[in-house]
């Protein structure tokens, strides 16, 4: 997406990252960038502020609700009713069961800690999203609240089930992830309904304020809208589900990404790029020493460009964020499991937040200045040089992590029993299906609609169930 071009200067410095853990949800401390701000992959574009206006206050539209309803306990924010909402719902609980890079339930070595799943790393995003929208003047229970929903519409099997869906999906409108993410917090999970205009019950999902359904919009188009790149497969509602998206998007600049969605964004790629080499060093993958051969630099580059960074990077640039970070005292240079090696792993993973938080803050604050930055009001400004370090971080991961010959292996299989899951409901629905997602093939009016009631069941399913119910349905063994 267009990002901002900054030309903010550097600040004078930077300290020790790992208060940024400590601070608390309320603070709006000044820090200096540790690099020259870039322009690659920022979230948003340039524009006028929204109807928050510069106050970067959060008015009676951002708190509004698709379907009214009376407040519950007096002194209870809306923002706060959001967070319990998303963080009781059953499709969050089910991201436990979901892959973030490996797959839930495995384990590589005697002493691997236990690796991470999508509901992991939602947690872990939240709390850094928490923090470092707090620190911006966000309200920090709308940016956690973003955070934990901003994977809850991905499929089993991680990206690759989301691939497969998407494949399947084509002729109903196609699959992505945050798509079915707002259709899960607006339709699907199951806290509230309204009478329709025929007198029947219509679930309108958690019914969360305008504010946290814009704040988990990653991608403010339908399919085929990308404001530069037409042919991306990324967007972020279905075309049924563009009336409640119109009104979530209500006085919002077209195509622009609001605030708290790009604090969102950025905390998605500072927490999974930093724990997905904690996890990869964890389960034996990663060897420290590797990334000082040149050979194995030069595959690292190829990865990240084109994928990870713009394709006119030059590789230059990325070995000298890889040397910024190994340079680094709390760098792993090794790691042996031991009780030592994982602490001071640990605090490497606590650096590295907070390095890539403390960056985006202290360019953010130099830009907009020390007020509360919400909604249209600013954008979130990352330096170059951090968005590179997150970058080449990511590449070793996908590396020896994601790219390993067993992983593609289990990947092709996991496309299969997806492939052979979907045409065998297909074939037996509505009987396969759960009574929620029964009742509304029976409602459905055609056979698109019925074949997205299919893909929102097959979304739903976490990694074991899929594998269950395809063996139920297939006999395979």
């Amino acid at each position: 997406m267009a990002g901002t071009t900054s030309t903010t200067p550097s600040g004078p410095g930077t300290p020790d990252p790992s208060s940024y853990a400590a601070r608390s949800d309320t603070g709006s401390g000044q820090y200096g960038s540790s690099g020259n701000p870039g322009d690659f992959n920022s979230s948003g574009s340039s524009g006028s502020a929204g109807t928050s206006g510069s106050s970067g206050s959060y008015d009676d539209a951002a708190a509004a609700r698709w379907a009214p309803e009376p407040d519950k306990r007096p002194g209870r924010t809306a923002f706060q009713r959001d967070r319990a909402r998303v963080l009781h719902s059953s499709a969050l609980r089910r991201l436990a069961g979901k892959t973030q890079v490996v797959t839930p339930g495995t384990r590589n070595q005697a002493w691997d800690a236990s690796p991470r799943t999508r509901l992991t790393h939602s947690l872990e995003c939240a709390q850094v999203g928490r923090e470092l929208g707090a620190a911006l003047g966000c309200d920090p229970d709308l940016v956690e609240a973003a955070c934990l929903a901003h994977d809850m519409g991905h499929p089993p099997f991680g990206h690759n089930g989301e691939a497969a869906l998407n494949d399947f999906a084509r002729e109903y409108g196609g699959f992505e992830g945050n798509a079915q993410s707002l259709r899960l917090l607006t339709r699907i999970e199951p806290k509230r309904f309204v009478n329709g205009a025929d007198g029947d019950l219509v679930s309108v999902g958690l019914n969360l304020t305008r504010a946290t359904l814009d704040a988990a919009t990653k991608y403010p188009w339908p399919r085929g809208g990308h404001p530069t790149t037409p042919d991306s497969v990324k967007f972020g509602v279905y075309e049924d589900d563009v009336p409640v998206f119109e009104w979530v998007r209500e006085g919002a600049p077209e195509h622009r990404i609001c605030f708290e969605a790009q604090v969102m964004d950025w905390s998605d790629d500072v927490a999974y790029s930093v724990h997905d080499i904690e996890d990869g060093l964890h389960a034996g993958h990663i060897d420290p020493n590797l990334l000082l051969a040149e050979p194995e630099r030069a595959e690292l580059w190829r990865i990240a460009i084109g994928r990870y960074v713009p394709a006119d990077t030059d590789p230059q640039e990325l070995s000298a964020a890889l040397d910024r970070l190994i340079g680094q005292e709390w760098w792993p240079h090794h790691y042996d499991g031991s009780a030592v090696a994982q602490a001071r792993l640990k605090d490497a993973t606590s650096q590295l937040i907070g390095r890539f938080c403390l960056a985006a803050e202290g360019a953010t604050r130099q830009a907009y200045g020390t007020g509360r930055l919400t909604r249209y009001a600013a954008e979130l400004v990352v330096p170059r040089e951090a968005r590179m370090e997150c970058a080449v971080l990511k590449a070793v991961a996908d590396c020896y992590v994601m790219q390993r010959a067993e992983q593609e292996a289990l990947r092709a299989d996991q496309r299969i029993v997806l492939t052979e899951l979907a045409e065998a409901l297909t074939a037996r629905a509505p009987d396969t299906l759960d009574p929620q997602f029964r009742a509304l093939f029976h409602a459905a009016k055609d056979d698109r609609a019925r074949g997205r009631v299919i893909v929102d069941q097959l979304a739903s399913l976490t990694d074991a169930s899929a594998r269950t119910l395809h063996a139920q349905l297939t006999a395979r063994r």
